[in-house]
């Protein structure tokens, strides 16, 4: 590793993929134990015994020859994990992926040079646009900085996964086309493609061996919303992608043999760098409430969104920006890198193009125009009426808490990430009456390939804690002292998942060997209290830190009668997007959001308080 550095004075981005540790099989006894620790807010005496019994019995049986073959696996691959995640997580899903894992999010650019202004839709679009293929540039001829963790190299795989990437529907299960290549690996697609008006059109980003310039792409852009705006609307092909994914598949193939051609359209759409999407609606956005906005990137318009493609930058027509993205390939942290990039770039240049207006002689945008026949158009109609009926159930808010931030959090002497935790921990109790299972995203990119493990933040101890929040008898100092056994419990859980001893994807991992052998479904998974502390997907509280840049986005909730809840912590402030569905009656994401900026102002009340 020393040896390469040397060589090269420059860093590549991609340098040290070669040296990154394998992620590591973690000692079973170690993973149940964990296991069973985690399972106690849920369950009362009797109830704990039996679940105690039952991993007992694993533990000495099948548990032990599952391992072992768990570890066999992990010998002959860097990342035993990999395969298995991006088919459980991702491909294998039936439902609609476009509503249920993409993630999405606005641009801050509203809260400096950009604020919202009818007109600006192109001009916006045509600079965020030539500082992303920047980037991709940068991708290609890897420059862009190895990202650390305190010194460790983590892992670059998902950057390459940014452009040129799709999702493919299949009949059981999905795939991912990629055609992404750095310069030292080949040649690399270059084009983008458009949505706007239910049509599809694209265009080559370089023109005789040179970038096009923002003058340029606006002078594509512009054709483009110029006949969509002066001719009757497209089919709106693209709603398709948001259907189930079977029928998507099956409606695929169908078009691929109603014409040949058909296909050569959707391999074009496929290998295009991103997508851009042309967004008639107007949404309210302030540095305080980005609600409008978020509700719109996640459940706008789907005729102009390909919910398949790996990345996609929506503009709206008062020229706020968002991005849209498949959950599949890579997650939210590659996308926020780029995202801060960009951000940053068009910041410094005042959201202007300060280069040459020149407009050289480039071949105009082509349409993307597809043979469908009464069933396709039929098919797409039905498509978003389903569409359009879930996303209206969807409710989110996406407000500032303006009180504190990371600034005052820090001084306190308290992790900003495990205060928010605890945070949500405390609304849950506080609204639900009971412990709410919760899953927290730790990244495990230190390791090849390496992606996320579960952090589960509904401790005992955070469960103690909350309970004397809401006793009033309980002392000042009382609760101090099990706020900080919840923090020092949360921090050593976080510590322990980015090094590759968390347990939930180890338990997938012995699962799925069971499944492959064609053995039956151990207990441990059978048992309600697998389920109820929100292993096999059934987390109520789905909570993330999208991290400390200007950035935030969301997704929806894991499970009907949960909650997505993603924040990011800025010096000065707290953002959050929060979600619940309507026709769940027991949750509210106004209410939850609301009693967790109330939770927020208690807790540094209590350490201020402290202090005096």
């Amino acid at each position: 590793m020393q040896k390469q550095v040397l060589e090269s004075s420059e860093e590549r981005t991609f340098q040290y993929q070669d040296f990154l540790p394998s992620l590591p099989v973690p000692p079973l006894d170690e993973s149940l134990s964990k296991y069973l620790d985690s399972v106690k807010p849920f369950l009362n005496q009797e109830e704990y015994q039996r679940t105690e019994d039952i991993v007992k019995k694993f533990k000495n049986g099948i548990g032990k020859e599952l391992h072992e073959k768990l570890l066999e696996r992990a010998k002959s691959r860097r990342n035993w994990l990999e395969d298995w995640w991006l088919n459980v997580a991702y491909l294998d899903l039936r439902i609609s992926t476009q509503i249920h894992c993409n993630i999405g999010g606005p641009s801050p650019c509203v809260e400096h040079c950009w604020p919202p202004k009818e007109g600006t839709q192109i001009e916006r679009a045509c600079i965020n646009t030539w500082h992303t293929l920047k980037f991709w540039d940068l991708l290609r001829k890897e420059k862009v900085p190895v990202e650390r963790s305190l010194d460790e190299v983590l892992d670059m795989n998902q950057f390459r996964m940014i452009f040129c990437t799709c999702k493919i529907p299949g009949v059981t299960r999905d795939s991912i086309s990629h055609y992404f290549k750095t310069e030292a690996e080949g040649e690399c697609p270059s084009h983008l493609v458009v949505l706007c008006r239910g049509r599809v059109f694209a265009f080559d980003t370089i023109h005789e061996g040179n970038m096009l310039t923002p003058p340029e792409i606006f002078r594509q852009l512009t054709h483009i919303q110029k006949t969509c705006h002066s001719e009757p609307d497209g089919p709106g092909l693209a709603a398709l992608t948001s259907s189930e994914r079977t029928k998507w598949a099956e409606l695929r193939e169908y078009l691929i043999n109603l014409d040949p051609k058909n296909l050569t359209l959707l391999e074009k759409i496929q290998r295009s760098l991103f997508a851009i999407c042309l967004d008639d609606s107007s949404p309210h956005a302030t540095p305080e409430n980005y609600t409008e906005v978020s509700r719109l990137t996640l459940g706008g318009d789907p005729t102009v969104r390909w919910g398949d493609k790996s990345y996609s930058s929506i503009f709206f027509s008062n020229g706020i920006f968002s991005a849209f993205c498949d959950h599949s390939p890579f997650d939210a942290m590659a996308l926020i890198s780029m995202s801060h990039y960009t951000e940053k770039n068009i910041l410094e240049n005042e959201g202007k193009w300060k280069g040459s207006n020149t407009v050289r002689d480039i071949p105009w945008p082509e349409e993307l125009v597809f043979t469908v026949d009464q069933k396709i158009i039929n098919e797409i109609g039905y498509a978003k009426e389903v569409y359009y009926k879930k996303v209206s159930d969807l409710q989110l808010v996406h407000y500032a808490f303006t009180s504190f931030g990371k600034a005052l959090i820090k001084k306190q002497k308290f992790h900003p990430d495990t205060f928010v935790q605890l945070a949500i921990q405390l609304a849950y109790y506080k609204c639900h009456g009971r412990p709410g299972c919760c899953y927290e995203t730790a990244m495990t990119r230190r390791f090849y390939h390496g992606r996320t493990e579960t952090i589960r933040s509904c401790t005992m101890e955070a469960v103690e804690w909350c309970k004397s929040m809401l006793d009033p008898s309980e002392s000042t100092y009382q609760r101090l002292q099990l706020m900080y056994q919840a923090f020092a419990k949360h921090n050593k859980m976080r510590s322990s998942c980015e090094n590759g001893k968390g347990f939930d994807r180890h338990l997938l991992g012995l699962l799925l060997i069971a499944q492959e052998q064609g053995l039956p479904v151990p207990e441990l998974y059978m048992d309600n209290a697998f389920t109820v502390s929100g292993g096999g997907g059934n987390f109520v509280l789905s909570a993330s830190l999208t991290g400390y840049t200007r950035f935030n986005g969301g997704a929806v909730p894991m499970v009907e009668h949960g909650y997505g809840f993603f924040y990011s912590i800025r010096d000065d402030r707290i953002v959050t997007n929060c979600s619940s569905w309507k026709s769940c009656p027991e949750t509210d994401a106004e209410v939850l959001c609301r009693t967790v900026y109330q939770c927020l102002q208690d807790m540094i009340q209590l350490t201020i308080a402290a202090q005096l």
